[in-house]
């Protein structure tokens, strides 16, 4: 995908109860460092400012995002896990990767991370396969070494 055909799509409002999804960034395809175009969205508590944590949707079926990174990345602040916020923003960004054409969406974590593996569980995914990273990885030089990789059937 060249950046001249991407589009990115007005995701409209994102809310589950008292979780939000606000887009603050729309990060366009760096073909050099092999990133696709991305939507960045804090994690808010609905009708507040408060964020508590941030979410990644990544548009492209590259084999560094499906076999490695993910279409989708997260974080919750600290004091805020436990709600599932993960899992449900999750959900809430499937329809907009969706409407951009995925329908085989891929979520990675650590092996030894079991929040983030739970988050993959409770958002509906089924695990596949645990990977090793390339060296040339990112996230290989970051200290990671293996990928967890949970598929997605929009």
């Amino acid at each position: 995908m060249k950046s001249k055909d991407f589009v990115f799509l007005d995701p409209g409002r994102l809310v589950d109860k008292d979780l939000e999804l606000v887009l603050v960034e729309k990060r366009p395809e760096d073909p050099e460092r092999e990133r696709v175009p991305a939507y960045v969205f804090e994690m808010r508590l609905a009708g507040t400012d408060k964020k508590i944590g941030e979410i990644e949707l990544r548009i492209g079926n590259i084999e560094k995002i499906v076999k490695y990174s993910g279409h989708i990345g997260y974080g919750v602040d600290p004091e805020y896990r436990g709600h599932r916020y993960a899992a449900r923003s999750c959900r809430l960004l499937f329809p907009l990767a969706k409407r951009h054409g995925i329908n085989t969406l891929w979520i990675t974590c650590a092996p030894d991370n079991i929040a983030s593996r739970k988050t993959c569980e409770i958002a509906g995914g089924k695990f596949v396969e645990i990977v090793d990273l390339p060296e040339n990885n990112d996230i290989y030089r970051e200290d990671d070494r293996q990928r967890c990789r949970y598929r997605f059937d929009l």
